[in-house]
């Protein structure tokens, strides 16, 4: 599977894509989408969405992965950084392509093995994950690596579990219909 990762930001937007199944990883990409803090949001909003344009006519993904926003002391980069999450979803839906949100701590816990990894922990295992001398830089670029990589490995799962639940006989949701569930079998 075909994973690009979004680690969204304003300023920096990471990128990684890596071909990966649960245990395996290989690097393909790495890299930010730069935006100048003089610009208006909305300049700003749309060379994310180009930048993002660009990656995923390069690369084809079959997923995108993008951080989930969390709540920060400062709300107007959780502003923005939401912003940029929600182009990346965006991006995502009109090109088709599944989009998953992953947790900072889902991520962490997938490629550390602790949920309360930092950031150089992080890049340590990613770097020993994909064989690489270093973490790709800067440090978005390779949270956006590893984004891709929990997705490849956890994400593939939990999909193919959800497909299974949609297409098994579906599950009463009234005690009318338990009672009904119950009398048949």
């Amino acid at each position: 599977m075909l994973v690009m990762g979004v680690d969204p930001g304003l300023t920096r937007c990471g990128i990684g894509v890596v071909i990966g199944s649960p245990g395996r990883a290989e690097l393909v990409a790495a890299g930010v989408i730069r935006t100048s803090r003089d610009l208006d949001i909305s300049r700003r909003l749309l060379q994310i969405e180009l930048g993002l344009e660009e990656w995923i006519a390069a690369h084809r993904p079959d997923a995108i992965a993008v951080e989930r926003v969390f709540a920060q002391h400062n709300v107007t980069t959780v502003i923005g950084t939401a912003q940029a999450a929600g182009v990346a979803l965006l991006v995502a839906a009109r090109h088709g392509i599944p989009a998953t949100q992953h947790t900072p701590s889902e991520v962490k816990a997938a490629i550390s093995g602790s949920g309360r990894a930092d950031k150089a922990q992080v890049g340590t295992m990613v770097a020993r994950i994909l064989k690489l001398d270093s973490a790709p830089k800067p440090a978005d670029a390779a949270d956006a690596v590893a984004l891709a990589i929990c997705h490849a490995w956890r994400g593939a799962a939990a999909e193919r579990l959800r497909e299974a639940a949609e297409t098994s006989t579906p599950r009463p949701t009234t005690w009318a219909q338990v009672i009904a569930a119950r009398s048949a079998s």
